[in-house]
């Protein structure tokens, strides 16, 4: 596995909304923060899904895995970090949710996007180079 190579987290209070009657958070509204955090990335790196649209390729996700280890609850503030750890053949993007104040964590989780040819519907079995001019890296 690579180390990082972009990163960013991002703050959200869980609202009412998100909650069931034990008022903590359905666990499908984690997928939701990691949607997040993930869209919060890809603008950082100038990267984001109307660029990739512009770039030709589409990058659906296509793997979300989750390891629930405590329960966000209504009102907590929580904090989702989102990283870039994969590039080369997908882009695969690691994600932490932890609580604001103690630091403890609740959830983890990663995702693995693929890129998809616009034009031949064909997925590529490499990242296109616009990916890595976005990561700042040059495709070998």
């Amino acid at each position: 596995m690579n180390k990082a190579i972009a990163a960013c987290e991002v703050e959200i209070e869980v609202p009412f909304f998100d909650v069931d009657l034990m008022e903590i958070v359905w666990h499908g509204h984690y997928v939701k923060y990691f949607e997040i955090a993930r869209c919060v990335l890809l603008d950082k790196i100038g990267y984001n899904y109307m660029q990739m649209r512009e770039s030709g390729y589409a990058w659906p996700v296509i793997d979300i895995r989750l390891r629930y280890a405590r329960s966000a609850k209504f009102g907590q503030k929580i904090i989702v970090h989102a990283e870039i750890s994969e590039w080369e053949n997908r882009l695969k993007i690691n994600y932490k949710i932890v609580d604001k104040l103690t630091g403890t964590r609740l959830t983890r989780g990663h995702t693995y996007q693929v890129a998809i040819d616009m034009m031949t519907e064909e997925m590529c079995y490499e990242s296109p180079a616009i990916l890595w001019e976005k990561l700042g890296l040059k495709k070998p």
